[in-house]
């Protein structure tokens, strides 16, 4: 993964209203921790981080920080995590994992498929996605943005499994290896359907709880008062004839 030059620096302002104020002038809040050094408040342009991030195909992007002013002003950094506003998408917050050159790291990378299956193309049937991501390990430098698996020879009722697709170079795909990623299915009759839609018509409704509960209340005996149940612990036990 090739890494992309961003310019940063340290942020002071932590509190909701500062850090508010703080978007309202372009500037996004972001935050770098690892192993390496503590974590660190830091602030991004919110231009400059948006194009940055706009030509990737995912989220998983390779940073080399600038921190202006800072005792360590190079530092190279995973984007973790970015949190987008939930009605217009602009970016609130964003999270670095600070890691070594030289030192293996573990993420989640997207799959993706290419071609079209012979399944779907000459007898009907649908490409099921069945894993999005895969968790692969590799040195910051080799670690893929996205995972492209082709399916073009894929037939009904076949699947490509974690163990079939070969990791890029210098990368470890982890897991188990029977874990289904991608399979092509048979293509649902119109007999299928009328017959799943009839079994659900005909299915029983399901007794309300409550109603279950006001019957048995009916039917069983009416609780003991308090002052029976003195009364029945004074009574001697029956003897046995």
């Amino acid at each position: 993964m090739k890494s992309v030059a961003m310019n940063a620096q340290p942020r002071t302002a932590v509190k909701h209203a500062a850090v508010k104020k703080l978007r309202a002038t372009g500037q996004i809040p972001a935050v770098i921790y690892g192993r390496i050094a503590p974590p660190q408040n830091l602030e991004l342009n919110a231009r400059e981080f948006g194009d940055a991030i706009a030509h990737h195909a995912s989220e998983n992007i390779l940073m080399d920080l600038a921190v202006k002013g800072d005792q360590r002003p190079q530092r190279l950094a995973l984007v973790q995590e970015i949190q987008h506003h939930p009605l217009h998408g602009h970016i609130l917050h964003v999270d670095f994992h600070e890691v070594a050159p030289d030192e293996k790291v573990t993420i989640n990378v997207p799959v993706e498929s290419t071609g079209e299956a012979v399944g779907v193309k000459t007898g009907g049937g649908v490409l099921e996605h069945v894993m999005f991501r895969l968790k692969v390990r590799a040195l910051p430098k080799d670690l893929p943005e996205v995972i492209t698996v082709d399916v073009t020879s894929l037939e009904i009722g076949k699947a490509i499994h974690l163990g079939d697709i070969k990791p890029p170079a210098g990368c470890e795909i982890l897991g188990h290896k029977e874990l289904t990623v991608l399979a092509v299915a048979a293509p649902v009759t119109e007999a299928q359907e009328a017959a799943a839609t009839a079994a659900a018509a005909e299915a029983p409704a399901q007794p309300e709880m409550i109603k279950e509960k006001k019957e048995e209340g009916k039917e069983g005996a009416a609780p003991a008062k308090e002052g029976d149940k003195k009364a029945d612990e004074k009574k001697p036990a029956e003897k046995k004839k």
